[in-house]
């Protein structure tokens, strides 16, 4: 009986341990694929694969009314949101283009040189936010995104992300309505912006708009 305590305790010991040793460390994995990963080659994030792409194709871009979200292994409410206002109406000669500053954590809406709309966002913290130059591929007033990993607290399953633009694979800039943390870090690679302002860009926008990501 003695030994078979001692067994019990070293197994509950090793268990808490190894339960302690998850839950501190887990961060510092993303931490070292953020940093590592992306510059060897290295995407363990589901959004720069071709199935992600797939899927997107498959959606309609209409509410769905199952309005269940996770985010960060936790439940989160889903709330809606209209744009204001509508930016760039006016008819212009220049090309408008999207630039997205990682360092600012910052897009700029741009017509030619000139500046007519920026907002903060929150891009890449669990996934980096790929850097370069693309052009809008699909846009989809509602989508549904999930990824990320339960194992290590990250998987998102988010119904009705509001006024998503894709530019790279299943990388997009879009409404974000599970947080308020704008101007930090805060996605798997995406571009979150405030439900409103991303309406904004979304109205301004088209496909084949140019989107430029830098440091």
């Amino acid at each position: 009986m003695k030994k078979g305590a001692v067994h019990l305790a070293v197994l509950g010991a090793a268990a808490v341990f190894f339960i302690l040793f998850t839950v501190f460390t887990r961060q510092y994995v993303y931490l070292t694929y953020q940093h590592l990963g992306s510059k060897v080659g290295l995407n363990l994030n589901n959004i720069a694969s071709d199935d992600y792409v797939e899927d997107i194709k498959t959606q309609s871009g209409e509410f769905e009314n199952q309005n269940k979200a996770v985010f960060l292994n936790r439940s989160v409410d889903f709330s809606d949101a209209v744009a204001s206002h509508v930016l760039g109406q006016a008819t212009t000669s220049q090309e408008k283009w999207i630039e997205v500053d990682l360092s600012e954590q910052r897009l700029y809406m741009r017509e030619g040189a000139k500046q007519v709309g920026t907002f903060l966002v929150s891009t890449g913290k669990w996934s980096p936010t790929p850097v370069g130059e693309w052009r809008i591929w699909t846009k989809l007033r509602y989508t549904r995104m999930k990824g990320g990993s339960k194992a290590l607290g990250t998987f998102y399953d988010l119904p009705n992300v509001p006024y998503t633009m894709y530019y790279y694979k299943g990388y997009g800039i879009h409404g974000a309505y599970w947080h308020n943390n704008f101007g930090q870090p805060m996605s798997h690679g995406c571009v979150n912006m405030r439900p409103e302002e991303a309406g904004v860009v979304f109205n301004w926008a088209s496909v084949g708009t140019r989107v430029q990501v830098h440091q």
